[in-house]
């Protein structure tokens, strides 16, 4: 596939352990290293605003979408390619979906998980075939991967459609399955006969 532009949910708060802060700003250069452009919530402060200014600094493209009630909370990055100013949260996942060809979470809280799980859902539903992943930087995802391999085991998840969900701890390996990426052909009901 052509990786273009990734879309990146992450936090904005820069987490306990200096480790997410740097795990941010290297994908933000190994993405301006390969031409790929960030597309994201459009913050300045926390993780958000490390990508964005790893991937500027290293000569790269930073497409920020926000809500207007968070710019007037003055979160909103001033330095950025492109700034755009939604008035909802649903208006803003809509765009970033929309200007993506992948999708990617970083260590966060509960807005990164809503994004991503939302995203991987949209795929198995076969809404789009662009791939899903979890840059999983110091093991911050090691226990959410294991439940999610519950889910199979227990039959809510086709094993397919948990593979779509790339789990990887290193950027550039992250990037290379992104590019390698084919969406499997499978319904997404369990029982449900196959046609």
């Amino acid at each position: 596939m052509d990786l273009r532009n990734l879309c990146v949910y992450c936090g904005s708060n820069p987490g306990r352990q200096g480790i997410y802060i740097e795990a941010a700003r290297e994908l933000g250069r190994a993405m301006a290293r390969q031409g790929v452009g960030l597309v994201y919530g459009g913050a300045s402060v926390g993780i958000m605003g490390a990508i964005a200014d790893a991937v500027l600094e290293a000569g790269g493209r930073a497409v920020g979408v926000i809500p207007e009630s968070l710019v007037r909370k003055e979160l909103a990055h001033s330095g950025l390619t492109e700034l755009h100013v939604t008035q909802s949260m649903h208006e803003r996942k809509r765009m970033m979906a929309d200007r993506a060809d992948a999708f990617v979470a970083l260590p966060g809280g509960a807005g990164t998980l809503e994004e991503i799980f939302e995203v991987w859902t949209w795929a198995q539903l076969g809404y789009h075939d662009k791939p899903c992943g979890l840059y999983n930087a110091g093991g911050y995802y090691d226990q959410l991967a294991r439940f999610l391999d519950h889910t199979v085991a227990e039959q809510f998840v086709r094993p397919q459609h948990r593979e779509m969900l790339i789990v990887e701890d290193e950027p550039q390996r992250l990037l290379d399955r992104f590019a390698q990426y084919e969406a499997p052909s499978v319904i997404k009901w369990i029982g449900r006969a196959e046609t």
